[in-house]
């Protein structure tokens, strides 16, 4: 339903224009001063305003260049209402940002399709704002392995449908990436893409987060809010980490599935939406589903479309390709020159175990740029010791005792000096040591102190 804020020093005007815009079907707020009027918008969500241009407290173009400031583009549009109105005040309303302008008497025929018309404005309006936002993430699947291949072709076949997908990866490994993907390549590609992670809301908020709000549901809160079924519709809705819900949200999930429809809480009707549900999860639902933590009806409504997402240690090939991708969206945000990744400092990536996945990768590489300001090559001594370091091994791949005593050792003290800036009489005190036996210990190990 779409909400409508009329504000208005004159009480008759108030009420014809709430009984006549509620009868059809608007939500209707009404304030009588611009100091409850601008509360009210910082407070609540609306489609359309109608401003009278005379107010006791304050002008009405001043108010509407105050909810231009604060709308951050996604505001109400908003229609000024005069009983003197000119040609001039018009032109100047138009120009701060009204989207249209009446004159009292008000025609209420004319009303009604400025109205509609400025809430279908703010609908292109906002939609176009979040699809332009996602234009700019990443939602190309990067990477010559053989599962990401896999996964390319997979979402080729996939995405131009409407069936429900569930995404299984741990966590970091690029669920959130493969769900863009299909969404852009979808047929609601024009349409809005909304994300919801179940595992960062609490309980108690999660049910308004998936449907929103009417009427002050919440003590103190806006008089409505809209829940992302409802943002999402004719779009996509990206439900992360699913396996996170509680039994009692999933029973309302699984309802607003089959019936394509929901009910706000505090609304009166339910709502019809057109959503496609993109699901991912970093837990073994099946094994939920026994230890009676997750619905087995949602499941198989879920996973109508399985997708696997492999972790980064299974495709370590595609990090030559990550990396300077990477490298280069950080360089666009932080606004640094082009960098480049030396063929050393991507054998060090490569032979790293990645426990943390794409989200890893991407944190150590952000690191390294902040860290190095003027540094336009990156070689391995820039990289972080735990993963600069020779390559971890387990147990059975050494070849002898001492082999795998000496890893463990040029390991141990890498992280002595890290912690101590690279400082050697201070690591050879916490180490317990003798300076010149550290000294000899690193010569033979291989360890440069200027590299740490």
């Amino acid at each position: 339903m779409n909400h409508i804020l009329v504000v208005d020093d004159e009480r008759d005007i108030r009420r014809t224009l709430e009984a006549i815009l509620a009868e059809e079907g608007y939500a209707i707020t009404t304030a009588g001063n611009a100091a409850e009027a601008l509360d009210l918008v910082r407070d609540a969500i609306f489609d359309a305003v109608l401003l009278d241009i005379w107010l006791p407290d304050r002008d009405g173009l001043e108010v509407l260049q105050e909810i231009r400031r604060m709308d951050g583009g996604t505001g109400p549009e908003v229609i000024i209402i005069s009983g003197h109105g000119t040609i001039e005040a018009a032109v100047r309303a138009t120009k701060l940002g009204a989207y249209d302008f009446l004159e009292k008497p008000l025609s209420l025929e004319r009303t009604l399709i400025i109205v509609k018309n400025a809430i279908e404005a703010r609908r292109l309006r906002v939609e176009n704002r979040e699809f332009q936002q996602q234009l700019t993430a990443r939602a190309r699947v990067t990477g010559e392995s053989v599962p990401v291949k896999a996964l390319r072709q997979q979402i080729r076949l996939m995405a131009p449908t409407n069936g429900r997908v569930l995404i299984y990866g741990e966590s970091g490994s690029g669920k959130e990436l493969i769900a863009r993907a299909m969404h852009a390549e979808s047929l609601r590609a024009d349409r809005v893409f909304v994300e919801l992670n179940c595992a960062a809301i609490p309980e108690d908020y999660i049910e308004t987060e998936l449907f929103g709000y009417r009427h002050s549901a919440l003590p103190g809160g806006p008089p409505e809010k809209r829940g992302t079924f409802e943002r999402a519709d004719g779009g996509t809705l990206f439900l992360d980490e699913v396996g996170d819900m509680s039994l009692k949200t999933q029973a309302k999930v699984l309802r607003a599935l089959d019936e394509q429809q929901f009910t706000p809480v505090g609304a009166a009707q339910p709502m019809r939406v057109d959503v496609r549900l993109i699901a991912a999860t970093n837990k073994n639902l099946e094994d939920e589903i026994a230890k009676g933590n997750f619905r087995e009806d949602l499941f198989y409504r879920l996973n109508v479309i399985p997708f696997y997402v492999p972790p980064l240690r299974e495709r370590k090939e595609d990090i030559p390709l990550l990396a300077p991708e990477l490298l280069r969206e950080f360089g666009r945000q932080y606004g640094r020159p082009r960098m480049e990744i030396v063929e050393d400092a991507l054998m060090a990536l490569q032979q790293y175990h990645w426990p943390g996945n794409v989200r890893e990768l991407k944190n150590v590489l952000e690191r390294v740029l902040i860290l190095n300001p003027q540094v336009t090559r990156i070689e391995r001594k820039h990289l972080p010791v735990l993963v600069a370091r020779s390559p971890g091994r387990r147990g059975e791949e050494f070849s002898s005792l001492q082999q795998a005593r000496e890893a463990y050792e040029r390991d141990y003290i890498l992280r002595k000096l890290e912690d101590c800036h690279g400082n050697v009489s201070r690591a050879a005190e916490i180490l317990g040591l003798e300076r010149s036996h550290l000294y000899r210990k690193m010569k033979a190990l291989g360890i440069n102190a200027k590299e740490v």
